[in-house]
């Protein structure tokens, strides 16, 4: 046997104790009693603890070792030299760790997220402060062992979008921040728009059954995955043929529902879209984040919340609805679903000041791991960029500083790449339109194939084959760019405030 096969066994070995990681923790946030906390840390701990001492083994480094020389001399595009050179980034990544020390993160993750929850349910962030103090040194603990870095932002955002810079992420922002707050003041200068609608009582199960109508459409195979309800929607991988997703129902908002279960079916579109040749290697699981959410947002956001969709799905939602829906037209439909106004809850906020809500996290998470900023004082530090950001004040932690899951989980770095994912999914939109100049005519039609084509073909089945720049310049001709997203804002609101 090669060394190129001794180390992709290795990988699969990896892999499957991911997967058994994965499935721990989907059964954590769907099923387990909130008493298991603590036991299923452990579980979880042991799992990560394994992974970690199984991909930097003696075995895996001799195999890796073995395959670097194998494969020199091949393209640089080669599948086999893709999965070696990514397997030497990763395995270099977790040769600094000391031993334990990912065990010991994993278990601590595990329970705060259990903590989070409680925390959420009461409002009470003095609950949480304790264990996001742990992961918080924990995570500057990390960032330690890269140094000497750049930013100590860098090693956490590497995490997540491999290849980027805090620097680039700021100079991408920086460019974009203006012409987002732009709009947004044009728009306020206008009439509001009418979505008095939406706040009314949906019956939970017709809501259910309308986004899984709706995602069958898109394409998601239901013979590789399934949905379930969560108190933050996530989407997560038991195997390439084993996709899930969750939604959360909410009585007197339906956009909750509708647009969160598109969301995750754009990422489980994705997964389910990856080439079986990356089938238990690392190209199956070291994906950008912000490819990632490209995903998600492109058909949360200029799918789902377009007017072609609703051409096709209104009827449906009317039937189902009528009581609320049967004297709302279309067109006063497509503006309620698309009103602009700060709102201080980042998955409900609108396409035109999404992006505000993830700049003020990336910069408190920037503060924290520079030390300029404290968990005692978060919550305050929080409202602050709120006001500054939105023009609101959280009336309470649970719509403020504990509104999101990703803390919890140590996902420090994570939140700048759903920004980016905007981003590449507006320079996604413009190509796609190019190569399907009736797109929108199918859409109206209830017909996506062709969508869903193009965008395995071109996105998911390279999987984590490509990093977000290289894959940006590959399908666009160039890196990230702010334009495109801006042009599709100002384009669409321009039509839905009519400036």
């Amino acid at each position: 046997m090669s060394k190129l096969e001794d180390l992709k066994k290795c990988l699969k070995e990896v892999t499957d104790l991911g997967y058994a990681r994965a499935l721990a923790e989907w059964d954590a946030q769907v099923n387990m009693a909130r008493g298991g906390a603590e036991d299923r840390g452990d579980v979880v701990g042991t799992l990560v603890g394994l992974m970690v001492q199984k991909f930097t083994s003696p075995e895996t480094a001799k195999a890796l070792e073995g395959a670097e020389k194998e494969i020199a001399g091949l393209d640089s595009d080669n599948n086999d030299v893709r999965i070696v050179k990514i397997t030497r980034r990763e395995y270099d990544k977790y040769a600094k760790l000391p031993d334990g020390w990912m065990a010991k993160f994993a278990r601590l993750t595990s329970v705060a997220q259990n903590a989070w929850e409680v925390a959420k349910e009461k409002s009470d962030y003095a609950h949480f402060k304790p264990y996001l103090k742990q992961i918080v040194e924990m995570r500057r603990e990390y960032a330690s062992f890269f140094a000497p870095y750049d930013h100590v932002y860098d090693p956490l955002l590497n995490i997540y979008e491999p290849g980027m810079k805090t620097a680039e992420v700021q100079a991408i922002f920086a460019a974009l921040k203006p012409e987002q707050v732009a709009i947004v003041s044009e728009i306020a200068s206008h009439p509001q728009v009418d979505n008095s609608f939406l706040l009314k009582d949906y019956e939970g199960q017709k809501q259910w059954d309308f986004g899984v109508d709706v995602i069958t459409h898109f394409g998601y195979d239901w013979k590789r995955g399934r949905q379930d309800k969560a108190v933050h929607p996530f989407t997560i991988s038991v195997g390439l043929d084993d996709v899930r997703i969750t939604t959360k129902i909410e009585k007197n908002w339906p956009s909750a529902s509708i647009f969160g279960t598109i969301h995750e079916c754009g990422h489980a579109l994705f997964e389910q879209g990856i080439s079986p040749d990356f089938r238990h290697t690392i190209l199956a699981s070291e994906i950008s984040m912000s490819v990632h959410e490209s995903q998600s947002r492109l058909w949360e956001n200029l799918v789902g919340r377009s007017l072609p969709f609703w051409k096709f799905f209104y009827p449906k939602l009317q039937a189902l609805f009528p009581e609320n829906l049967e004297n709302v037209s279309l067109d006063k439909f497509y503006k309620g679903i698309n009103l602009v106004e700060p709102s201080l809850i980042r998955i409900e906020a609108d396409e035109a000041t999404y992006n505000l809500h993830i700049m003020l996290r990336q910069e408190l998470e920037i503060a924290l791991m520079e030390g300029s900023l404290e968990v005692d004082n978060l919550p305050e530090a929080w409202n602050a960029k709120v006001k500054e950001y939105l023009g609101l004040t959280p009336p309470n932690d649970a719509q403020g500083v504990l509104q999101d899951v990703h803390w919890s989980n140590g996902y420090f770095g994570y939140f700048p790449t759903y920004a980016m994912g905007n981003l590449l999914s507006a320079m996604w939109w413009e190509k796609i339109h190019q190569d399907i100049p009736d797109l929108d005519s199918q859409i109206e039609q209830g017909k996506f194939n062709d969508l869903l084509s193009w965008l395995r073909k071109n996105i998911h089945q390279y999987g984590g084959k490509y990093e977000v720049q290289e894959l940006s310049r590959k399908v666009v001709g160039s890196g990230i760019d702010p334009k495109p997203y801006v042009r599709y804002l100002r384009d669409k609101f321009s039509k839905v405030y009519g400036f």
